[in-house]
């Protein structure tokens, strides 16, 4: 499962319509598995409340309607979010959108959903949903069916943490008695609350936020800012495995991601400086265990918001962003990519191309920075190293954080070969690795 995640306002020409053939072809060669277009239930725009010149998509003022913006005939904006569902299937594609459970914008129809005279933290374009008054859990999953009942695949939503998760339970619960192969993905930012919300509440997936992406991000500015400098508990890549190590059963139920509409863009100089090369974070995120991985549109070409102030393309404006166009005009041969865009989008398919063999999604994975503590060569602050193997092909990737190159054996005890079902004695000397820095490598063992 590999999502990508646009915001429709902000790619091609802002219309549903701009999702043609050629852009689903792209998709697909991508590794594309999932569509989630975020920002099409209608929200409010033009009020002197709202975030931006355009609103925040979060901020819901129709939970029935999509953006009139975002249609070619406004009249007939239903009519074409159908076709958008139809051109996605055809494609072999499936179809996310948003579902936003805890909040409605200020100027939503009080006699449609009872709500409470009151906000959670800075979202003041928005009232938060009165779960306590009657009525209210059933107008929500009739909110959910109805989009369902249009042939949506999946929900992504929004905040879960501050809805009841017991609501939530029923509704998951509920939706799937009916639609049985729709998908719900939470976003959770609380480690300790992860087993509840996919063993309890029943979600498929969650963002492991507070997981791996932290931790990835935290190695990346450490590396960055101190290159030479003893890593802390945080900023160290023995990180990547504690985190493994924690979610245990559930780890096949995260999404990761390192880039999404919330958080800064990978390469951006808030992240990190100059990141736009560091591809083992790229490899960790997508390769290492089975989770499905997410795209934010842009990142493969290594898009940085450089004309945002804070690292973050908009959410809140309409906005002509140079090298979505570029990326968009790419796709349909309008345009051309800039030398480095090209480089760094063929690495990236790379990555995808990995990501979405059986190598990846049926391989069975074994890290092996336990027995490599002492290895020479190999810092275990700044190199990770893992095996995955699947039909008798045994791939071993070694992820260097550090800002220099490395050269090195790497053991592989003969355990992982017992494990792994590779049947073969592990050579004493270990295997030859030769990788550069922030970058990868995948020699077949």
């Amino acid at each position: 499962m590999i999502i990508y995640q646009v915001l429709p306002r902000l790619w091609g020409n802002g219309r549903l319509s701009a999702f043609d053939a050629k852009t689903f072809a792209y998709l697909k060669d991508l590794g594309v598995t999932h569509v989630w277009y975020t920002g099409l239930l209608r929200h409010a725009t033009g009020k002197d409340f709202v975030k931006g010149s355009a609103g925040s998509p979060f901020a819901v003022s129709d939970y029935y309607d999509v953006n009139p913006y975002l249609a070619d005939n406004p009249e007939a904006r239903m009519e074409e979010f159908d076709a958008l569902v139809a051109r996605t299937h055809r494609a072999g594609l499936k179809f996310l959108m948003d579902f936003v459970p805890n909040h409605v914008a200020r100027d939503y129809d009080r006699s449609a959903l009872p709500l409470c005279d009151w906000w959670d933290f800075d979202w003041t374009d928005t009232l938060k949903i009165d779960y306590q008054a009657p009525g209210a859990w059933e107008k929500m999953l009739g909110i959910v069916r109805f989009w369902a009942s249009r042939g949506v695949d999946g929900f992504r939503c929004d905040m879960v943490e501050l809805v009841p998760a017991d609501f939530l339970a029923w509704l998951i619960r509920t939706v799937k008695a009916e639609f049985p192969e729709v998908v719900f993905i939470a976003e959770v930012y609380h480690k300790e609350s992860y087993r509840q919300y996919v063993c309890e509440v029943g979600f498929d997936y969650l963002y492991d936020k507070s997981g791996l992406y932290d931790v990835l991000r935290a190695i990346v500015e450490k590396n960055v800012r101190d290159p030479r400098g003893e890593a802390g508990e945080w900023q160290s890549a023995r990180s990547i495995t504690w985190n493994w190590q924690f979610l245990g059963d559930i780890q096949s139920h995260m999404l990761n991601f390192l880039e999404n509409h919330d958080e800064q863009r990978f390469p951006c100089p808030e992240f990190g400086a100059s990141v736009a090369n560091e591809y083992a974070p790229l490899a960790v995120s997508a390769l290492f265990n089975t989770a499905p991985f997410m795209v934010y549109f842009g990142q493969e070409i290594g898009v940085d918001a450089a004309e945002s102030p804070n690292g973050r393309t908009t959410i809140f404006d309409f906005a002509d962003i140079e090298p979505l166009g570029r990326l968009y005009g790419y796709i349909h041969g309008t345009a051309s990519l800039r030398p480095e865009e090209n480089d760094f989008l063929a690495r990236f398919w790379e990555v995808m191309a990995l990501a979405s063999s059986p190598l990846k999604t049926r391989g069975l994975v074994y890290d092996l920075c336990y027995c490599n503590q002492q290895t020479p060569g190999f810092d275990p602050d700044r190199h990770f190293a893992f095996l995955r193997c699947e039909g008798g092909r045994c791939v071993l990737f070694f992820c260097n954080f550090s800002d220099r190159d490395a050269s090195l054996r790497v053991q592989v005890p003969q355990h992982a070969f017992d494990v792994l079902g590779i049947k073969k004695a592990a050579p004493e000397d270990g295997f030859p690795v030769s990788v550069c820095a922030k970058d990868f490598a995948y020699p077949e063992i």
